[in-house]
């Protein structure tokens, strides 16, 4: 059928006798130029940042002694890609400070969801608790980076320490009121049809606290990030931390900012990893478009 849809303004009307499979198409075609157009200003403002970066660091609008240029930190990550680091390889080096924020991470957010879901369906529990949870969570954790090295040292254990307290009190937050925002209207249907206190929280509390749950993970990476790179800053031989250091003592501002760039990449691909965790495990979820206007 041709002629069925026009343009008005920025939204596409379709008259009457349009076909289901004319409007998908329409609706699939919006969202893909949308996304064409999303894509291209985000490497259109990365690429001028950049160049901006490189310009005013070759005309001296800026110092390269502090600022350094993209060019140089590019240099300094071929530099310690082929030639290592003054801590030994830079793949090493990444791998101490992936180590530590992987443990960290797992058993922070293993740990946050069980407590979480645990102290959301036992309110009793919960108001025991709430007050010592609130105490502990009002420090601010990074402060208690020299405490738990000096208790256990310089080495791998105080480091996943910071990272499993980084990210426990974000995945428990999440799942703790995930669960105390499930549909009581589902709840008491299963109650009716006879489910026990385990059959609902397996089958109706626990899937509906999934998309809080993924939303606290998406940025729990970065925080174990953060308490691993943290504690090497405080004290450690190897890591990022410890090359972020050094390159600080030393004013090598490239290095600096070749060690920031490093862990943005690994940060963001182990973001685009849970998201593709995520979209697997959350089939039953509705996917959402965003607005093509």
């Amino acid at each position: 059928m041709a002629n069925t849809t026009f343009e008005a303004g920025s939204a596409t009307l379709f008259r009457p006798g349009t076909s289901d499979a004319e409007i998908e198409a329409s609706a699939m075609k919006a969202i893909r130029r949308r996304n064409t157009l999303v894509r291209f200003w985000q490497i259109a403002i990365l690429v001028f940042v950049i160049g901006m970066w490189e310009l005013s660091s070759n005309m001296n609008w800026i110092d390269p002694f502090f600022y350094s240029s993209p060019s140089g930190v590019l240099a300094r990550l071929y530099e310690w890609a082929t030639e290592g680091t003054t801590e030994g390889s830079l793949w090493y080096n990444l791998w101490v400070t992936m180590e530590e924020a992987l443990i960290g991470f797992f058993a922070g957010s293993i740990t946050g969801v069980f407590v979480g879901i645990g102290l959301g369906r036992n309110r009793f529990l919960s108001d025991i608790f709430s007050v010592y949870i609130k105490a502990i969570n009002s420090i601010p954790r990074v402060v208690l980076a020299p405490i738990f090295i000096m208790i256990m040292g310089l080495g791998l254990p105080s480091k996943v320490a910071l990272a499993f307290i980084m990210v426990f009190f974000v995945v428990f937050a999440n799942a703790f009121q995930g669960v105390r925002e499930a549909d009581r209207n589902m709840i008491a249907n299963a109650r009716i049809l006879g489910a026990s206190d385990w059959q609902v929280t397996r089958t109706v509390v626990i899937p509906s606290a999934m998309s809080w749950i993924f939303a606290s993970l998406h940025v729990s990476f970065g925080f174990a990030i953060i308490g691993a790179i943290v504690g090497e800053f405080v004290g450690a031989r190897f890591g990022i931390g410890q090359l972020i250091s050094i390159a600080k003592g030393t004013f090598d501002a490239a290095g600096m900012f070749a060690a920031i760039l490093l862990v943005m990449v690994v940060t963001l691909v182990a973001e685009y990893i849970m998201t593709l965790i995520e979209n697997r495990l959350a089939k039953w979820r509705p996917q959402q478009h965003l607005d093509t206007q």
